[in-house]
């Protein structure tokens, strides 16, 4: 008899909602068996956490290229699974981490991260992590104590992301104190490569215009579409990016797709550290109302410059409504060489195909 999780892959290839994808199947008895543990009603003890063994499975660690169906596959787990679970976006949840531990550090309370992990183990068996990534030494400091809590209580972690563990937080301020972490994650979970070939979001943009000019009412329209289209039926939220102790914030947020203005990201005092957290988060960007530029706005020019060099090697998928095209942005003053490569780089990213296979 197939199993909750087959059952369900099958019916969204009957229904056509996905494509069948060998890759993808491989994985579908490991979450399986995730699945039906967390099923089983598992017993407090004195503290409140749940009765271990070692028939407590390994969570998983998932990971691969944009579009290979990742967050699909955790999706459909997270809504098979009958027992108090939560699903969120990494950086959501330790923006959340953080401020619970300034609330308890205002207590008073001598290990302010402890209260913070007994509150998180008391609710949920099950925490489903979407694109995780360290981007932060604050966050990299906090995960590890954090998951050897978590861990310890019995609760299992499923977690996608575009990175193998070796590399988060690679480059990061006092790298060495991070590594313990990784090794803990590859103690207490799966790690599994989704290799699939088929990027399937690039295939929902496939012929499809990403670049409107003018910034007008048809533009929106088409761009309300492919937003639609890329994220869903998912509930939007906001994403709050902490960088160098600053917020980078992307108002609309899902499933790795962002949707923001031009002034709510070139209007702001952001540099390239901040565009480079969000090239590292965001998979497609849908950046809308670019303005003509130049020397009266020459800052939101050289900001916009920079963002298009972070999405670019980031090889992020961007949708752009703009005043005027690429190469007649900016057509007088300062940095006008500099634009030149921007507008070259807005014209490749056009391409159909343009960002397949990243090499990160």
């Amino acid at each position: 008899m197939a199993s909750t999780m087959q059952k369900t892959y099958t019916a969204l290839v009957a229904s056509g909602e996905i494509t069948a994808d060998d890759a993808q199947q491989e994985l579908l008895a490991e979450l399986e068996a995730i699945r039906e543990y967390l099923s089983v009603e598992r017993p407090r003890g004195l503290l409140g956490i749940f009765a271990k063994g070692p028939d407590v499975p390994k969570g998983m660690y998932l990971w691969g290229g944009v579009g290979r169906g990742k967050s699909m596959l955790m999706d459909m787990f997270v809504d098979a699974v009958d027992a108090p679970r939560r699903r969120v976006h990494f950086h959501a949840f330790m923006q959340e981490i953080h401020a619970a531990i300034h609330e308890a550090r205002k207590q008073g309370v001598e290990d302010a991260l402890k209260p913070v992990a007994d509150k998180i183990i008391a609710e949920v068996r099950l925490l489903a992590f979407d694109e995780m990534q360290i981007s932060d030494i604050t966050d990299a400091m906090i995960v590890g104590r954090l998951f050897e809590q978590l861990f310890a209580a019995g609760v299992v972690v499923v977690t996608t992301s575009n990175r193998k563990p070796d590399d988060l937080y690679k480059d990061g301020l006092n790298r060495q104190l991070f590594l313990p972490f990784i090794e803990l994650l590859k103690d207490r979970m799966l790690i599994h490569h989704l290799h699939s070939p088929t990027d399937y979001r690039q295939d929902k943009l496939s012929g499809s215009t990403v670049y409107f000019s003018p910034a007008d009412e048809a533009a929106r329209t088409a761009i309300d579409t492919l937003w639609r289209d890329l994220i869903g039926d998912g509930d939007i939220g906001k994403l709050t990016l902490r960088v160098k102790g600053r917020d980078v914030v992307l108002p609309a947020f899902q499933n790795g797709v962002a949707r923001v203005d031009f002034w709510q990201l070139c209007g702001k005092p952001l540099g390239a550290a901040d565009y480079l957290a969000v090239a590292d988060t965001v998979r497609v960007l849908i950046l809308e109302n670019v303005p003509r530029l130049s020397r009266s706005n020459y800052n939101e020019a050289k900001r916009f410059v920079t963002l298009i060099d972070a999405l670019y090697e980031g090889k992020v998928r961007l949708i752009v409504s703009a005043a005027d095209v690429p190469d007649r942005l900016y057509l007088e003053g300062g940095g006008n060489f500099e634009f030149e490569r921007t507008a070259s780089r807005l014209i490749e990213m056009q391409s159909q195909g343009w960002g397949q296979n990243p090499t990160r």
